[in-house]
């Protein structure tokens, strides 16, 4: 019987087995049994002395104990296969090891990037959990009501959109907690409706407590839109700062007694301080959860008896940029007296909104582009204007102001040199007011009222600002501070670094303090105006008209699909008066 390879083999019963295999390296798995008589084992082989007989046994012994080992460790897997010699081959060592998941520097990367998209501004891992879960939840667990629950009172005010009315429940009419305030709202009642609800879920302390919405049809008014507020006050910071003692009358309102501080511009800048806090920090709120007011003024910030803070009202105007509700392109709604110089949100070239979950996704991108929360900062910092300065607090001053800001390319810097010199007493004492501690106010109030919306500072970085070190008259919950603090650690403050970079250009090329040399403004002389326009440039420029009306055409025609489709969409989920 002839064999390759190398062989071993011991006796059993008579009987040795011998296995025969290519690779001596290789393990008993794969290896080939064969049997053969103890006696033509030992035929083949002669021992001359006893030290090799010694040696042989030795030999056997570890052959046994070899053949023992690879025979419990292949068993399960190259037992089989060998004995009935299906010709497969499986080694234990090339069998797929499961080490779970392996995080490598890529993977932890692009983790990292995908739950700050999720979660960045205005959030859409929120949104989606805030549409599909908390809004469901709400509507089965929420209180309705209907027009026989409600007895109306006086009237406190109207407008084109709704006229609005003090309430009771018919369940409650003296009770404190059946004081309501209704408003009967007609064309812009749905996106009401939808805001409040939104605000109450996500940022309930920053808005009127909202009760309840419903639509109410009649053959005589038609359909109207009933919103439930609880009563939260009749002051609103329009009616506060036209009394000759604010802000000391908002004082008492905040804390319910005078501070034991002498009158003057220290006390006053405190009081305005925490108004302007509190105003920022329900900014800030709004603008987390993707809405923008668009119409933020003194009349639209009322003061909540119970909590003893400013709450804003009005989300008639607002748009929620999370789904795209009430946001159409080249629509604005806001008030001249109040409104940033762009006027419009977002740029005019932004596309419709889409389906809801698909504007959600692509959120955080159009958010980072446009900045639409600065919008509303523009119109905070003219409330921060007049709380300052008293002659501003009627609108006739107020549009002044806006057309001498105007000619000023809305530079406050630029309006207070044209207009410091000949100030009166008033004016000085604005002045003298927001240059308190190093003129932090005045900082901070530049840093608002800026032309152009990416130049101005945030809701979150205005709270971070030096200027609200001194806390105010009320201090911060224990989660404000902490948040607080949080934001003025991640703020960096540029404009030294500015400051450097300014004066080396003003140096340059010169061995002095100094502004430029002959030479460089010799060279500032001679540059040549652009040449003037030729036919060819004509023709580009009005193929370029035709294009963009084109375009212009396109994308109101998606609007008004959108609009219809919207309305369809509004009178799926409004509750409707039975």
């Amino acid at each position: 019987m002839a064999t390759v390879g190398t062989s071993t083999g011991f006796g059993v019963g008579g009987v040795k087995l011998h296995s025969f295999n290519s690779n001596p390296l290789s393990s008993f798995l794969g290896k080939k049994l064969s049997f053969k008589t103890l006696s033509e084992s030992t035929a083949h082989k002669k021992f001359s002395t006893p030290r090799s007989k010694n040696l042989v046994v030795l030999a056997s012994g570890g052959e046994i104990y070899s053949f023992v080992h690879d025979l419990f460790v292949g068993v399960g897997v190259g037992l089989p296969c060998t004995v009935m010699e299906c010709g497969d081959i499986i080694y234990r060592s090339t069998l797929p090891k499961s080490n779970g998941i392996s995080p490598t520097v890529p993977g932890v990367i692009l983790a990292l990037g995908t739950i700050s998209y999720l979660w960045a501004t205005p959030g859409v891992a929120p949104g989606f959990f805030d549409m599909f879960v908390l809004a469901f939840v709400e509507r089965i667990f929420r209180p309705s009501y209907k027009k026989d629950d409600i007895v109306l009172g006086k009237k406190l005010g109207g407008g084109s959109f709704g006229v609005v009315y003090r309430a009771s429940l018919a369940k409650k009419p003296s009770s404190k907690d059946g004081e309501i305030v209704l408003k009967k709202a007609t064309e812009y009642g749905a996106v009401e409706i939808w805001m409040n609800e939104r605000v109450r879920r996500a940022c309930a302390n920053s808005c009127a407590d909202f009760l309840y919405g419903f639509l109410e049809s009649s053959p005589k008014k038609g359909a109207e839109y009933w919103l439930i507020w609880k009563f939260e006050g009749e002051s609103t910071l329009a009616d506060l700062i036209q009394s000759k003692e604010f802000p000391y009358n908002v004082e008492t309102l905040i804390l319910e007694k005078v501070q034991d501080l002498p009158k003057g511009i220290e006390r006053e800048n405190r009081i305005i301080q925490t108004i302007l806090r509190q105003l920022l920090f329900a900014l800030d709120s709004l603008h987390s959860t993707g809405i923008v007011h668009r119409d933020i003024k003194p009349q639209n910030i009322i003061f909540s008896e119970d909590s003893r803070t400013f709450k804003i009202i009005d989300l008639g105007a607002a748009a929620d940029l999370r789904v795209g509700i009430n946001y159409i392109p080249k629509e604005f709604l806001l008030d001249p007296r109040y409104a940033a110089p762009e006027q419009y949100i977002m740029s005019t070239q932004t596309p419709s909104a889409p389906s809801a979950p698909v504007a959600t996704a692509l959120s955080p991108v159009l958010w980072q582009l446009n900045l639409p929360d600065r919008f509303d900062i523009y119109s905070a910092g003219l409330i921060f204007l007049q709380m300052a300065f008293p002659g501003l607090r009627n609108d006739s001053s107020l549009i002044q102001f806006n057309r001498q800001l105007k000619r000023c390319d809305y530079d406050l810097t630029a309006w207070r040199n044209t207009v410091e010199a000949r100030a009166g007493p008033e004016l000085r004492r604005g002045f003298e007011l927001l240059d308190l501690d190093g003129g932090q106010g005045w900082e901070l109030l530049t840093s608002m009222v800026r032309y152009k919306a990416r130049q101005r500072i945030s809701a979150k970085t205005a709270l971070a600002h030096p200027y609200f070190d001194k806390e105010g008259l009320l201090a911060l919950s224990f989660m404000q501070s902490l948040r607080m603090q949080l934001f003025r650690a991640t703020q960096q403050d540029y404009s030294e670094a500015a400051n450097w970079i300014i004066q080396l250009m003003a140096k340059s090329g010169t061995k002095k303090d100094g502004g430029f040399t002959e030479a460089q403004l010799q060279a500032l002389r001679e540059i040549k105006p652009t040449k003037k326009s030729s036919a060819q440039r004509n023709a580009l420029a009005s193929a370029l008209k035709v294009q963009r009306k084109i375009i212009r055409t396109i994308n109101e025609s998606v609007d008004e699909l959108n609009r219809r489709r919207k309305s369809l969409w509004w009178s799926r989920w409004i509750p409707r008066e039975e």
